[in-house]
């Protein structure tokens, strides 16, 4: 069998879709070619934004047979897992932290692949081969954030330098439910009674709520969506990451992946939350209101997604980063863990004491959330 050839890609666009979806597959939404595409051409990453893609792919011949998105940061915004202190620390020591290498998805703290193999690629080998892309390129650093635990293993079995960090996330879990008053029946009294106050809440104010797919999402509806998701940033002070553009062409060339949450108060659209799924999992990423109301925010990113998981058959239901609020509403945590390659010695030794000690905080963590579920029993 041939050598693996390793060719640093310019732009998604420099690879065929058909080649590129045909190792990804169509289980997470984030990785396809239709989502990074849209990415780049929307100039929402490019070197402008300080998001150089550099993707790493694998060929035999003219086959492309594994792929890795991969860019040159010139910062750490739009991460989500943060090392601001690990550059402010090099930098200080006269190191140079940026550009560093990053194989994550911008601007998507979602769990899932990051690599993608042909069923003939040896897992190890291509590992190997991929890190020579990061490590020619003499960067100080190279990340891999929110991948799959399969895929860490196997990252760490290729690399045993890298450093693992933890992280947590809550995520709702569909235990045979049927629907969403199976969900309730398996939370405690007091806190069934709390979310069905809070529903009730919603339309005693005016507002009704509607799940849009696909083809019925017009353009009209993404346009509301876009203010709305504007608002959110500029309640902070800032412009989001995202422009219309992106959106527009998610609309157009990945509609079937694309739920649109759009609450309405007579007749109109007030408010909307906008989601991706897969083919087991419904990931909550965009939000926006333009009037404040009681509980609207939980049902229309949290309770919506969770009766739609029921209603589609997926299984798990991933809302976002951070939040505690989420446990009292049924979403567990759930353990993530990142890799980091730091080049220097020096820094790598401190680092690595860092992710070992933040480690510790972060079991304790999660084993005081588990303790505050609402399940009347443990699952």
């Amino acid at each position: 069998m041939s050598r693996l050839c390793l060719v640093e890609q310019p732009a998604v666009a420099e690879v065929p879709a058909s080649a590129w979806n045909a190792l990804v597959g169509d289980d997470h939404p984030f990785l396809r070619h239709e989502f990074l595409h849209a990415l780049e051409a929307s100039g929402a990453v490019s070197t402008e934004t300080g998001w150089k893609p550099c993707h790493l792919t694998l060929w035999r011949g003219n086959t492309l047979v594994g792929l890795l998105p991969h860019y040159h940061k010139q910062h750490s915004f739009g991460e989500y897992v943060f090392d601001w202190a690990w550059a402010d620390a090099w930098e200080r020591a006269g190191g140079r932290y940026y550009p560093k290498g990053l194989s994550a998805i911008p601007f998507t703290p979602a769990p899932g692949p990051r690599l993608a193999l042909a069923a003939d690629v040896d897992p190890l080998d291509a590992r190997r081969c991929l890190a020579e892309g990061w490590e020619n390129a003499m960067l100080s650093s190279w990340h891999l954030l929110f991948a799959e635990e399969g895929e860490v293993a196997a990252w760490r079995e290729a690399r045993p330098d890298l450093i693992p960090r933890a992280g947590v996330q809550f995520q709702w879990q569909d235990h045979g439910y049927g629907d969403f008053d199976g969900f309730l029946a398996a939370l405690t009294s007091k806190r069934r009674k709390a979310i069905r106050r809070e529903r009730r809440r919603v339309a005693e104010q005016g507002l009704s709520l509607h799940r849009l797919e696909g083809e019925s999402i017009g353009e009209a509806d993404l346009a509301h969506f876009y203010r709305c998701y504007q608002i959110t940033y500029l309640e902070r002070g800032r412009q989001g990451y995202l422009n219309e553009a992106f959106f527009a062409r998610l609309r157009r060339h990945l509609p079937e992946a694309l739920v649109l949450v759009q609450a309405r108060m007579e007749g109109r659209p007030v408010a909307a939350a906008l989601c991706l799924q897969g083919r087991r999992t419904l990931y909550g990423r965009y939000w926006g209101s333009e009037v404040e109301a009681d509980g609207l925010h939980f049902e229309t990113c949290y309770y919506q997604g969770i009766e739609h998981c029921l209603a589609r058959g997926l299984s798990r239901f991933d809302p976002g980063t951070q939040g505690e609020h989420k446990l009292a509403r049924g979403f567990a945590p759930r353990r993530l863990t990142s890799l980091h390659h730091i080049a220097d010695p020096r820094l790598r030794a401190g680092v690595a004491r860092f992710c070992d000690e933040e480690a510790e905080h972060v079991a304790a963590y999660i084993e005081a959330a588990k303790e505050a579920l609402p399940f009347r029993v443990s699952e």
